[in-house]
């Protein structure tokens, strides 16, 4: 009997050691979730009336989060606001202009992440939601409008340090409710900032 006690204890305490390099092999820690930031530069595809004639580009901020389901496949939610390079008001008869533009969007969808090549990893994305543009107008109580919009993007998600990639974006959206005069609205631009994953991509794609 005690001589079976003392192989039980051998045994047990030689295991040691496997069952510890095991165990932080098998157990992943955090969510499978990156969230991120960055500034964007959009071509607000509004020309209308009682603008100055410019461009069209605004800058603004973006902030957005995915979370992993599958092989690279997830779901994406951001949100944008265009607010800078204000282009000048102008009337023609001299009235007073009310507001000024600006564009603010929130959306979610699916988006899709290949493997990493040399630390490089491409990404497509289809998001929807809704958008608001602020404009000005000599009509102090038609200054904005709301719209449902979708949109598809893509870019390069490169690692620079750990679970901090950084990140560059082009996207296209369609505002489909947008109902001023004849004109469909179409902004559409480049983001460049960062992604932080709570756990490292490698786990889970």
């Amino acid at each position: 009997m005690r001589s079976k006690l003392v192989l039980a204890a051998l045994f047990t305490l030689t295991s040691l050691p496997a069952i510890s390099q095991v165990a932080p092999a098998a157990r992943v820690s955090g969510l499978p979730l990156g969230v991120g930031g960055g500034i964007s530069v959009f071509d607000t595809d509004y020309y209308r009336p009682n603008l100055a004639y410019w461009n069209g580009q605004m800058i603004g901020v973006s902030a957005w989060a995915d979370y992993s389901i599958f092989h690279g496949l997830g779901v994406e939610a951001e949100g944008n606001i265009t607010f800078a390079n204000q282009p000048k008001p102008y009337s023609p008869n001299g009235e007073t202009i009310y507001g000024t533009l600006k564009e603010e969007t929130i959306q979610v969808g699916v988006i899709y992440k290949h493997r990493p090549v040399f630390h490089v990893r491409p990404f497509a994305k289809a998001l929807g939601g809704f958008g608001k543009i602020d404009f000005p107008s000599v009509n102090p109580f038609y200054t904005n409008e709301n719209s449902g919009l979708y949109s598809v993007g893509g870019g390069l998600e490169y690692k620079a340090w750990r679970n901090v990639y950084l990140r560059g974006q082009y996207e296209y959206q369609w505002w489909n409710d947008f109902r001023s005069g004849s004109q469909s609205l179409n902004p559409n631009g480049f983001t460049f900032g960062a992604t932080y994953y709570l756990r490292g991509v490698h786990r889970h794609y």
